[in-house]
């Protein structure tokens, strides 16, 4: 017997929440064991505040769903600005020109890192997604998504005060970072990213 349109939509939801479990596994593997066995130096990552016509732009991963900045490792031998230009274009499509470098954010807890954060401008390219990204928004600076994972909030604050030199702020991630991000990853799975 053939699964009404209402059944079929519901084994879906409970199929993209089971599917949550692997990420999980691994994302608490890399968060909790990998940067205190197997890395030899503190991780850096950079993250970018892409403004247009007073919209935002953001992504959300494959592995922890939720909006976030674009971004990801600074490699060995790369200028901050040059790594920032890369990952982007890697994850985005888009070419882009950073304008001010924003600050650091020391994050400890889990999966300890700083991200430097930069102010950028789109200069060319096309907006496309990645085998990183499921999805790319713009958003108005007004109505930022409720699932903006929660540490991205004070970085696009700071990035929207022109002229601010860069900050250094200390953040620990704990376990209400981690059950924010969890509450935003099953809600968007259960939606179907909406």
């Amino acid at each position: 017997m053939p699964l009404s349109a209402g059944h079929s939509s519901s084994v879906r939801r409970w199929l993209r929440l089971f599917g949550a479990l692997p990420s999980y596994g691994r994302i608490a593997l890399w968060g909790l064991l990998s940067p205190r066995l197997f890395e030899r130096r503190p991780l850096r990552v950079l993250q970018a505040v892409i403004l247009r016509e007073g919209k935002l732009l953001l992504a959300v991963r494959r592995d922890l769903r939720g909006w976030e900045l674009p971004g990801g490792t600074w490699e060995a031998g790369e200028s901050a600005e040059q790594a920032v230009c890369r990952e982007v274009r890697e994850e985005t499509g888009l070419e882009i020109e950073p304008e001010a470098w924003v600050g650091d954010y020391v994050r400890s807890g889990f999966r300890p890192h700083t991200a430097r954060v930069y102010r950028c401008r789109p200069t060319g390219g096309t907006l496309r997604t990645s085998r990183e990204n499921r999805k790319l928004a713009w958003f108005p600076l007004a109505a930022l998504p409720a699932a903006l994972l929660p540490w991205y909030r004070q970085p696009i604050a700071d990035a929207l005060e022109p002229g601010r030199p860069p900050v250094e702020r200390f953040e620990y991630q704990g376990l209400e970072a981690i059950r924010a991000a969890m509450r935003i990853d099953l809600k968007m799975r259960w939606t179907g990213d909406e």
